[in-house]
């Protein structure tokens, strides 16, 4: 369950499988989330991925697979209409970075949807 407050919260149990997902597309290389459809997710559109890719090679380290540590950084908020999400991401010599995914999620009659915006350096 999401909290509708002004704190922020860690990243709840049910949601991190989702945030694993991502991010393991993400260390595979599919910034557009369509090799394997998350469901739930929005796929990413080309030009949005291939600047999501360009923040991860400007920042120096390929990613990897999100590891336990993340979750004592990541958090969540709500927003007026939408939780944003950061979830600090794992790189191939850190397990966690400095490095965010930014997404938001909705709820729309009963059902999520979560759109990740983005991909920035904390």
């Amino acid at each position: 369950m999401l909290l509708k407050d002004d704190a922020e919260h860690p990243v709840p149990e049910e949601w991190r499988p989702k945030f694993r997902q991502i991010a393991y597309a993400f260390a595979q290389g599919d910034f557009e989330l369509r090799a394997i459809p998350i469901v739930g997710v929005v796929p990413i559109d080309r030009t949005t991925a291939q600047h999501f890719a360009e923040n991860v090679s400007t920042y120096g380290e390929g990613l990897d697979p999100l590891d336990d540590r993340t979750w004592e950084w990541s958090v969540y908020r709500w927003m007026d209409g939408y939780w944003q999400f950061a979830v600090d991401l794992t790189t191939q010599s850190v397990p966690v970075s400095d490095l965010t995914l930014h997404a938001k999620v909705y709820q729309d009659a009963g059902d999520y949807r979560v759109v990740v915006e983005g991909i920035y350096p904390e």
